[in-house]
C-alpha cells in the first residue's frame, strides 16, 4: 500500500508553481487569500499538520509551539531568517526547523544598491517633482546630489548578502570597510578589497554610507543605537535591508531631521509596519516596503528549498537547511 502522504499547512499565498508541486507531492492545504493567519489559525494549523510551512509574517512562539498537535515534526519556514520561530522551544519538543538560506543573496544586494543611489542621488525628490507636475527643465544646481565613486562604505555583517554588496560597491569605485562578528580570512578579505574594523564605534565615524546585514539577535538590537548613530558624518547615510530591529528608529529619525545625518534608505522597519509617520515625511529618505527580495526568481527558489526540505524530511533523512540553536 502506498504511504499516507504528509499533511502539510502553508500560511501564505506563495507562488502558482510552488502551490503546484507541493499539491502534488503532499497532502496540503493552502491559503485563499495573501492575508497573514491569524492567532487562532495558528493554532489550529499546528494541530491538524505533520509540516507547518510559516513566512516572517508569523510569530510561531513559545506559546503557539505549546498548543502543537503530536504530529507537527517539521517547521519548514519560507524565508532565510527565523527569528520569528522559538528555535530552541521547537527543538525541545523534537520539531525540526528549517530555512530557505543562500537563494536571496543577489536580490537583497542589488536592492541594497539601488537604496544606496536612490539616498545620494535623490532621487524620490526628483520623482516627486515630475509627478506633481513642477518641473520647468534643466538646471545646474538643480537636485544635486553626490557620486558613490570614491566614498567609503561601511558594511555591518559580512556575510553572504554583505560579500554581495562589497563586489558591487567596488564595481562602483567605492572604497569598502566592514565589521563582522568574526574577520573574514585574509584571501577573503584581499578578493573584496575590504578592511576589517574591529571597532564598530571607529568605523561608523569615518564611513559615507552604513549598510545593514546583520540578523536580528539579542545581541544586535539597536546595535546602532543613538550613541552611534551620533558618531556618524553629518554626510553620512543609513541603508537597512536586513532587519528593522537593529536601527534605534526614532534616534535616527531625529538625527536626520536635525541634520546630524544626511539620510537613509531602508526597506525593514524596528516595529514592522508601522513605521514611524515623522520618516515618512522626509524628503531624503527612501521607504520601501520590504521588496529586498521580491523577484519571481528568488520566491521561486525558496518555494524550492521549501520542498527539498519537507521532502528529505518524509524520506527520513535531515533537511538540507535545518537550523538549529547553536546557529543562531
Amino acid at each position: 500500500m502506498p504511504r499516507e502522504r504528509l499533511s502539510v499547512v502553508v500560511t501564505r499565498r506563495l507562488p502558482e508553481v510552488v502551490e503546484t508541486r507541493l499539491s502534488e507531492l503532499f497532502d496540503v492545504r493552502l491559503r485563499d487569500d495573501d492575508t497573514p493567519m491569524t492567532r487562532e489559525e495558528l493554532v489550529a494549523a499546528v494541530q491538524e499538520a505533520d509540516v507547518l510551512v510559516p513566512t516572517v509574517t508569523d510569530t510561531i512562539d513559545g506559546g503557539l509551539l505549546g498548543q502543537a498537535g503530536e504530529k507537527l515534526r517539521l517547521i519548514a519556514n519560507y524565508g532565510a531568517g527565523v527569528d520569528n520561530i522559538d528555535v530552541s522551544t521547537a527543538r525541545q519538543r523534537g520539531i525540526l526547523v528549517s530555512n530557505t538560506p543562500g537563494v536571496l543573496t543577489d536580490d537583497t544586494a542589488d536592492m541594497t544598491m539601488a537604496l544606496i543611489l536612490a539616498v545620494t542621488r535623490r532621487f524620490p525628490e526628483g520623482v516627486a517633482l515630475m509627478q506633481q507636475g513642477d518641473w520647468s527643465g534643466w538646471a545646474p544646481t538643480a537636485l544635486l546630489g553626490g557620486r558613490i565613486g570614491g566614498r567609503r562604505l561601511g558594511i555591518l555583517g559580512m556575510g553572504r548578502i554583505g560579500q554581495a554588496v562589497a563586489r558591487r560597491a567596488s564595481a562602483f569605485g567605492m572604497q569598502v570597510h566592514y565589521n563582522n562578528r568574526r574577520r573574514l580570512r585574509p584571501e577573503i578579505e584581499q578578493d573584496l578589497e575590504a578592511t576589517y574594523w574591529e571597532s564598530l564605534d571607529q568605523m561608523v565615524a569615518r564611513m559615507d554610507v552604513i549598510s545593514v546585514h546583520c540578523p536580528s539577535t539579542p545581541s544586535t538590537f539597536h546595535l546602532l543605537n543613538a550613541r552611534r548613530l551620533k558618531l556618524l558624518k553629518p554626510s553620512a547615510v543609513v541603508v537597512n535591508t536586513s532587519r528593522g530591529e537593529v536601527i534605534d528608529e526614532n534616534a535616527l529619525t531625529r538625527l536626520i531631521r536635525s541634520g546630524d545625518v544626511a539620510g537613509a534608505g531602508l526597506d525593514v522597519y524596528e516595529h514592522g509596519t508601522q513605521v514611524n509617520p515623522r520618516l515618512r515625511k522626509l524628503p531624503n529618505v527612501v521607504l520601501l516596503p520590504h521588496m529586498g527580495s521580491a523577484t519571481l526568481e528568488g520566491r521561486i527558489e525558496m518555494g524550492e528549498k521549501v520542498i527539498i526540505n519537507i521532502k528529505t524530511f518524509e524520506d527520513g533523512h535531515r533537511p538540507p537547511d535545518q537550523v538549529v540553536p547553536s546557529m543562531l
